[in-house]
């Protein structure tokens, strides 16, 4: 059952992230259209979740500033922007896989009771993966754009925090299905659910993301 769950989230990976890198990188029209869908997606899956529940207006209004912010970080400018938001993409995409996998692998304690298969294991797993994918992703973007990056102590903590963040988001969006006693927000996605269910991280990490970079705080 594990084997057949985790080929069905692997094939769904290799089909679904090229197409949506296509429309991050593309930008402009192309971007925007994806993210209209996705946000009618993720507020239709939020809807079915929480339609009986007196706090679902609250998440509507989260989607809505979440999903305005992937707007503004993306067209800040039309590189910039772009690199800035693959690296959280990255950043998320890798605290999941690593969570999930050091998860299965190691387990151990858990990390809270809001989401019991969440454990300390998976946590640190998924801080190592980002960390070393973004080493590469630094390393890529350097050799074949014309962008130079390096791996300072700021773009560690950066990680780190938007690492924390999205792990954070998978957990309480786990807390809202465990009050709607769902297991998945949706069955669009085979081996992984809805598309609240693949971007729960990201919904929270993108605003953070955006909020940090306006301030200044990290050059």
């Amino acid at each position: 059952m594990i084997i057949n769950n985790l080929s069905k989230r692997i094939l769904s990976s290799i089909l679904l992230l090229p197409l949506a890198l296509f429309f991050i990188i593309k930008g402009s029209f192309f971007f925007n259209f994806f993210l209209c869908v996705c946000f009618l997606f993720t507020s239709y899956e939020w809807y079915m979740m929480t339609k009986k529940k007196n706090y679902h207006i609250i998440g509507y209004l989260f989607l809505i500033f979440s999903f305005y912010c992937a707007y503004l970080l993306r067209n800040i400018d039309n590189d910039e922007g772009g690199l800035l938001f693959l690296l959280v993409i990255v950043v998320c995409v890798s605290s999941d896989i690593g969570g999930y996998v050091f998860g299965k692998i190691f387990k151990g304690p858990k990390l809270t009771k809001i989401s019991p298969k969440k454990t300390y294991s998976g946590m640190f797993g998924g801080y190592l993966l980002s960390i070393i994918s973004i080493n590469f992703y630094i390393y890529y973007a350097n050799k074949y754009l014309d962008k130079y990056a390096e791996f300072t102590i700021e773009a560690f903590i950066m990680v780190i925090l938007i690492s924390s963040i999205s792990q954070f988001g998978d957990i309480i969006i786990s807390y809202f299905k465990r009050l709607s006693k769902i297991k998945d927000t949706g069955k669009i996605i085979p081996g992984h659910g809805g598309i609240l269910d693949r971007i729960d991280g990201i919904i929270f990490a993108i605003p953070f993301t955006y909020l940090i970079f306006i301030s200044g705080i990290f050059k």
